[in-house]
């Protein structure tokens, strides 16, 4: 996947025969807790969270998460006979579960983490075959096991998983508070086509309903930081009925949202339909740079990479406007202005006589791609004013503007704490129905006093086709919306969290 902007998680696996529901069918839960957030933590957790306490409760096994800096929720889970505890992310945007391996040697990482010793446990089996994944955040590399996993008092018998013995992006990995992630996607996304833990608890038939359950409580002192329920949906954690929406594509929950608007303004961007995906693994709310960018704008939101796109609009933003106005398709006004001349099907062998010259075509090559990604969105923003009557002057002033409010590298964008108040509300439209966000809910805090730093919860990735482009829905949405992932009905569900 995506981003994850994202945190990092991990994933369980399972084989076994698709059996009928028994009366012995329960219900799991997790529950999370939460810390407060600084700036570190959001770049060094691009996926998702959770700790497990084990809890009963009348419905079944509860499962609690914890969450770290509102950017992981993180729980325990127990590989092997008898169990080795490891805390891991519950992500909905992968599928695989790995934790560290005891033959992890030489990652830095592992050093902070709890390892699986194979040795240790009466139910492992070998399997061997090594495996790589890689996440918005950072890699994993290691070798498939197969042992049991016990999820809030379930046991998935025979679940095969990773052993990571390499695990990179060093600061991601090593401040993480998580030792593994647990995927929650579909079967289609699953590195080495690995049965994922939640398939297997239906295929073991010890949950009841084939549905799991989210609630993420973003209140950073509260002493759980939310549930996910295996089996079934907790009443006590939303308000009214769940809104649901048919999965588009299997693989990550896929979903075509409509309007975007901010404030009262649509954007125009989703009025035919934008692909979206709920993503527990992810912190934060991603999408389209040029969208992203206005929505940074209309909250006063300051990034840092924005000469590029400053330079576009004063060099070729008139002819950008009189080419949108004479009738030119807006998505071939870049290459006849001879901006995106370079595309990556073009063959550049024939003009790099040396090497020497192969570098520096290289070099502009990654300037031409900057410039083209500048002028696509100034084409984009440009026509979006256009439908709205706007003057050119107007238009351009617009513009330039926006470029300033581009994302960092990072993809954070810094706030004034004190406008969150008088900023705009963010809607996204998901069957007909606005899903709202208040300045409140979308804005990370991150530190406390005077060292206070406020973090626009929107950040820029742009996923190409076929995938692409794509809308990310993390934490920041889920914490707002109690969300149901129905498997049986491949829909997803949203009611006001409670």
């Amino acid at each position: 996947m995506a981003h994850k902007l994202v945190q990092v998680t991990l994933c369980l696996w399972v084989f076994t025969t698709l059996l009928l529901p028994s009366p012995s069918a329960a219900l799991s839960r997790v529950t999370l807790k939460k810390q407060r957030l600084d700036l570190n933590g959001i770049k060094a957790t691009r996926i998702a969270r959770g700790l497990l306490h084990n809890f009963a409760s009348s419905d079944g096994e509860v499962i609690p998460l914890k969450n770290y800096m509102d950017a992981q929720y993180y729980g325990v889970i127990g590989i092997g006979s008898p169990p080795q505890n490891f805390t891991v992310i519950f992500d909905t945007g992968s599928s695989n579960l790995w934790v560290p391996s005891s033959k992890c040697y030489f990652s830095i990482a592992c050093y902070f983490h709890s390892k699986y010793k194979s040795s240790r446990s009466s139910t492992y089996t070998k399997i061997g075959k090594p495996c790589e994944i890689n996440y918005g955040s950072g890699s994993i590399s290691g070798f498939f096991s197969q042992d049991n996993v016990e999820v809030g008092g379930l046991v998935v018998k025979d679940q095969v998983f990773i052993e990571a013995t390499r695990e990179g992006s060093f600061p991601t990995f090593m401040l993480a508070k998580f030792d593994g992630i647990l995927g929650l996607g579909f079967q289609e996304i699953s590195v080495g086509n690995a049965t994922p833990v939640w398939y297997n608890m239906l295929n073991q038939a010890v949950v009841r309903e084939d549905l799991f359950s989210f609630w993420l409580n973003r209140d950073p002192l509260a002493t759980y930081g939310g549930e996910i329920v295996f089996g079934g949906v907790d009443p006590m954690h939303y308000k009214g009925k769940h809104t649901y929406v048919p999965i588009t594509q299997k693989g990550y929950w896929q979903f075509d949202m409509g309007d975007f608007l901010i404030g009262n303004h649509s954007t125009g961007v989703c009025v035919g339909g934008c692909a979206a995906i709920v993503d527990s693994g992810t912190s934060l709310l991603a999408g389209p740079t040029a969208v992203v960018t206005e929505i940074n704008h209309a909250i006063g939101a300051e990034g840092v990479v924005s000469a590029e796109c400053k330079e576009v609009v004063s060099q070729y933003g008139d002819l950008i406007w009189q080419l949108l106005v004479s009738g030119v398709q807006p998505d071939t006004v870049c290459t006849q202005i001879g901006l995106c001349l370079f595309n990556e099907t073009r063959d550049m062998s024939s003009v790099i006589k040396t090497v020497v010259e192969k570098e520096n075509m290289e070099e502009l090559s990654v300037g031409d791609k900057v410039m083209c990604t500048a002028c696509q969105m100034t084409v984009i923003w440009i026509q979006s004013q256009l439908k709205q009557k706007q003057t050119k002057d107007r238009v351009l002033n617009y513009v330039n503007e926006l470029c300033k409010s581009l994302p960092s590298p990072m993809g954070e964008s810094v706030i004034d704490c004190g406008r969150i108040s008088s900023m705009p509300d963010i809607t996204f439209t998901i069957a007909d129905k606005p899903f709202t966000l208040t300045p409140h809910q979308y804005v990370v805090r991150a530190g406390e006093g005077i060292a206070s730093v406020c973090v626009s919860g929107f950040t820029a990735l742009d996923v190409p086709p076929p995938r692409g482009p794509l809308w990310i829905l993390g934490d920041i949405f889920m914490g707002v919306y109690h969300t149901v992932f129905d498997y049986g009905n491949l829909e997803i569900g949203f009611a006001e969290a409670a």
